[in-house]
């Protein structure tokens, strides 16, 4: 029950203040599954709230989109989500990396716990440091920020702070901006979420417990298409400062925890 109240909270708050930002709804929820369930799971859950509340959006804003981006960002963010999410397949069924002792308790760190820990730390500076967030990228990089946004995208699920970086030069408009990114990231994630199944159909098979959580994924979904309705009436396209600061501490938290295996 907390699990699902816990998740409902952050899936309908992140959705509501990011609906035209570039901060992306899996960087919050991705630290709240991780606390419940294995990394590779937390993961695979994530992807699934984050493709149906953005299917929702795009049903909301889709004659806003510019096909032009779509097809220059989101083809190569496709090919290389598949990249991605295999990877992430592979080192899931990496095991134990190394051990350490706190006080009387041992400690196992996992590679994919290793692995997400770092990447989650990478991507707090993005919150972090305002000034990443304002690369001036110019237009023919979009094909290379497709790349890095859906191979990181199908690794962990953290596309959306490289993609607002790529995207922001373009001087969208607010609504051009909020379609763009919200089809470029459903077709990521249907792309990773058909890896994602297919891997912990495998490890399953292989007598590994990967049981996802279905019932809190669909609370989550459902709060992250309320907040969705919630912030197409009410938000405006602003700058939040302090949220990314707040959000950039709350990475560095669970990315220390996974990286060392205290999480």
């Amino acid at each position: 029950m907390t699990f699902a109240v816990t998740l409902a909270a952050a899936a309908f708050a992140t959705s509501l203040l990011t609906f035209f930002s570039g901060f992306g709804l899996g960087t919050l929820l991705l630290p709240v599954f991780v606390l419940f369930v294995p990394a590779e799971v937390a993961v695979a859950a994530t992807a699934v709230v984050h493709a149906a509340n953005n299917l929702f959006k795009v049903g909301l804003l889709k004659d806003h989109a510019r096909r032009d981006v779509v097809l220059k960002f989101g083809l190569p963010a496709v090919a290389a989500s598949f990249l991605g999410a295999l990877v992430l397949a592979e080192i899931a069924g990496g095991g134990v990396l190394f051990a350490w002792k706190l006080g009387g308790r041992k400690v196992e760190v996992q590679t994919i716990e290793l692995v997400l820990g770092l990447l989650i730390l990478g991507f707090a500076l993005f919150e972090l440091l305002p000034g990443l967030r304002k690369i001036d990228a110019p237009e023919s990089w979009l094909p290379l920020g497709g790349a890095l946004s859906g191979f990181f995208g199908g690794l962990s699920g953290h596309q959306g702070a490289l993609r607002a970086i790529f995207l922001a030069p373009l001087r969208l408009t607010t609504g051009e901006f909020a379609a763009t990114q919200a089809v470029i990231a459903v077709m990521v994630d249907l792309v990773r979420i058909v890896v994602y199944g297919w891997s912990l159909g495998w490890m399953a098979g292989a007598g590994t417990e990967v049981a996802v959580p279905w019932t809190p994924v669909g609370v989550a979904v459902v709060a992250a298409l309320a907040g969705a309705v919630l912030g197409k009436r009410l938000l405006p396209k602003v700058t939040m400062d302090r949220l990314h600061l707040i959000v950039g501490w709350l990475l560095v938290v669970v990315g220390l925890g996974l990286a060392t295996g205290l999480a």
